[in-house]
């Protein structure tokens, strides 16, 4: 299988998670946590799609989508491109309230789409690209990407473990 073929399959995966974290949730299930401090719903499914926005954009030297579209504005928020809940406090966690899941699934449908595009595009090459000298060894673009699909899944599948602990 084509490595390419297969980075596509795993983040081809993530929309269903996403969808069926939020489908037909209030914007109050959608914030609502299992205990003070504890990430929502919306706030997880906002945080995975905007650290896949943020790495993706930087793969690309582009602006994100949260900074060039509507999106930030549909969560109340203000297109700050550091704005991704990295480090977020209880209280910023908070502060994150989609109004309801349509644009969740939007934001993160377009993050998706234009990463989709990028897996299709790229070469052996680009995927051994250092995208990260900080590290030891060096992030490259691969494997950024898998990390980024990590962080995807786990979060998706903590919302979905968060919507089974909605109230009746």
């Amino acid at each position: 299988m084509d490595v390419n073929d297969l980075l596509v399959d795993v983040f081809d995966r993530i929309p269903e998670m996403v969808q069926d974290a939020v489908a037909g949730l209030t914007a109050e299930q959608l914030h609502w946590s299992p205990a003070p401090g504890a990430n929502s719903i919306g706030w997880l499914v906002w945080h995975l799609a905007r650290i896949q926005d943020d790495h993706v954009s930087e793969l690309l030297d582009q602006e994100q989508l949260w900074v060039s579209g509507a999106w930030a504005g549909r969560f109340g928020r203000r297109p700050d491109p550091g704005d991704t809940g990295y480090g977020h406090t209880p209280k910023q966690v908070a502060a994150v309230r989609p109004d309801g899941p349509d644009v969740l699934v939007e934001y993160y449908d377009a993050v998706a789409a234009r990463t989709r595009d990028v897996l299709r595009r790229s070469t052996p090459a680009d995927l051994d690209r250092i995208v990260d000298a900080a590290w030891d060894p060096p992030v490259t673009m691969g494997v950024r990407l898998v990390s980024v699909a990590n962080d995807d899944v786990a979060h998706a599948a903590q919302a979905a473990y968060v919507r089974g602990l909605l109230p009746p």
